[in-house]
């Protein structure tokens, strides 16, 4: 059961992707809640990514979520992934399903070839998290963005509330 929620909640995350934009006014609020620094990362992340990370933020905001440092962190938790292409998504997301020791294998880090970008989206939390280091984002936001993918470990508490979010747009 698990399996065919995810392979659902996959697939219309798939079909989302198409057309993805942001209005002028989501734009502003972007401009609002995070520095400028802050800004070129979310705005260097494709349309996809930014409709991903704005969804995930509105969903926060619907649950009374205040915290500007989770706020941030929505906003720029898939910075790491660079500009993959949708494909390499789709390979990654079934090859993981399929086989993590396949992936494993499969994935490299060496080169900007189908598998450094499987390799990219793997790594996505730590990559995403030096670039808001380096964007100027706060202690807490970058802990938010670097923990957002585990799920053991001494963990900031605010990580469910991101996660579960994430998950669910």
């Amino acid at each position: 059961m698990a399996f065919l929620a995810r392979s659902l909640y996959r697939s219309r995350q798939f079909f989302r992707s198409f057309g993805a934009s942001i209005s002028d006014q989501e734009r502003r609020e972007v401009a609002s809640r995070l520095s400028e620094g802050e800004q070129r990362l979310f705005f260097a992340m494709t349309a996809r990514d930014q409709r991903h990370s704005l969804d995930v933020f509105h969903l926060l905001l619907r649950q009374g979520q205040t915290d500007p440092e989770l706020l941030a962190a929505a906003l720029l938790h898939d910075a790491g992934k660079g500009r993959v292409r949708i494909w390499h998504r789709v390979v990654y997301v079934l090859l993981r399903a399929a086989s993590k020791r396949l992936f494993d294998r499969v994935a490299s880090s060496e080169g900007a070839s189908w598998r450094g970008s499987l390799a990219a989206i793997a790594d996505h939390a730590r990559r995403g998290a030096i670039l808001a280091t380096a964007a100027g984002a706060s202690v807490g936001t970058v802990r938010l963005i670097r923990q957002h993918e585990q799920t053991e470990g001494e963990l900031d508490p605010r990580v469910a509330i991101l996660r579960a979010a994430d998950e669910s747009c």
